[in-house]
């Protein structure tokens, strides 16, 4: 095994997290969920912890990582933007949304601006379709945009 190389204070906090949760591997998403939160994403290390932890093979949480899209090794920016591509926000043109966050932003699907405020990514359906169409940044919804209201978004997050 590798040596973990997440800060002291990360590692005891993910030990913590599984400790409340009985170190039970039953309670694997909700550890997953809660240790995530610590840092914006899953690095191999914390999954390594928790694995310990659980006494679960690494494969075990690497799959649940893998497996659900809300779960993420890679590090997001302080604002992640998702663009909802499902069929009614793709109907209304969330393409051109996601297109205008690419030009404004400088970054692709996938990236994350070069001082780590913002981070783009695309979803298949936030649940919001009658107001299509959806961009969820971080834990909010905005409906109805247009690529016009762009620049104003990130204007106000900046």
């Amino acid at each position: 095994m590798p040596d973990i190389k997440l800060a002291c204070d990360i590692a005891e906090q993910v030990e913590a997290i599984c400790d409340k949760h009985g170190n039970d591997p039953g309670e694997l998403i909700n550890i997953l969920h809660e240790a995530q939160h610590l840092q914006g994403y899953l690095p191999e290390e914390m999954q390594r912890i928790i694995a310990r932890k659980l006494d679960i093979p690494v494969s075990k949480v690497y799959g649940v990582v893998t497996f659900y899209t809300f779960f993420t090794m890679t590090p997001k920016g302080k604002h992640p933007i998702s663009v909802c591509m499902g069929t009614a926000c793709y109907v209304r043109g969330s393409e051109k949304l996601l297109d205008e966050f690419k030009r404004q932003l400088g970054i692709d699907v996938g990236e994350t601006t070069p001082d780590g405020k913002f981070s783009l990514d695309c979803l298949r359906c936030v649940g919001a379709c009658g107001l299509a169409p959806v961009v969820m940044i971080g834990e909010k919804v905005y409906g109805r945009l247009q690529a016009a209201d762009i620049k104003k978004i990130l204007e106000e997050l900046e």
